[in-house]
């Protein structure tokens, strides 16, 4: 059954529920040297079909900022994402695949709706198309996306993507297929910043 619509009040008490609200959590690192996009030849860089993405994160509306840690499993057909609260407990669990998607708070309260993009704003407290998402924490944009700025390695550094921009501050090491390890997506008064601790692919 899909969840009835709420006032934008109940929206925002239930949001803040999921995830306990603090302060900024990430301390952004320096990123590689920018480089005009004439001037450095684009890195090759696909996205991985299956992955295990663990870290931490911070979501703002910009009256409300909400942290936690991550782990993510995503797969060509499903996605799994358990949110931790900053004291070490489950604070939701979404399930998504063809079916629709399935969202587990910490109370025990379900709800249900044809995708995940429908459940994550009572998590995060803000929208984001996971189905993008998926592409823009590994820095693979697809031909929709444009790049706007690349880092001295070829890699994406600015990022725009239906009026999403991503900002890439850091990646895991200096090869051109290294995966990001600091990211801030935003869109108006929504924000998404990711520390991405560890990245596995999975088969």
């Amino acid at each position: 059954m899909s969840p009835q619509p709420a006032s934008a009040g109940a929206r925002r008490r239930r949001r803040r529920s999921l995830l306990v609200a603090a302060g900024a959590c990430c301390v952004l690192a320096a990123c590689a040297p920018l480089t005009p996009m004439g001037d450095t030849a684009a890195a090759s860089r696909s996205a991985l079909p299956a992955f295990l993405l663990e870290g931490r994160l911070s979501a703002s509306d910009g009256q409300q900022a909400a942290t936690g840690r991550v782990e993510w499993q995503h797969t060509p057909g499903a996605d799994s994402l358990t949110l931790v609260t900053p004291l070490g407990q489950v604070a939701a669990r979404l399930d998504s695949d063809a079916g629709g998607a399935r969202l587990v708070s910490a109370d025990g309260r379900r709800l249900e709706a044809a995708s995940a993009d429908l459940l994550l704003p009572q998590v995060l407290g803000i929208e984001v198309p996971v189905a993008r998402l998926a592409l823009w924490v590994q820095a693979a944009p697809d031909d929709s996306a444009e790049v706007r700025l690349r880092d001295a390695h070829g890699r994406p550094a600015l990022l725009v993507d239906h009026g999403w921009r991503i900002d890439y501050q850091s990646y895991a090491d200096d090869s051109p297929q290294a995966l990001p390890a600091r990211l801030d997506i935003s869109r108006g008064d929504a924000r998404l910043r990711l520390v991405i601790d560890s990245w596995t692919p999975l088969p």
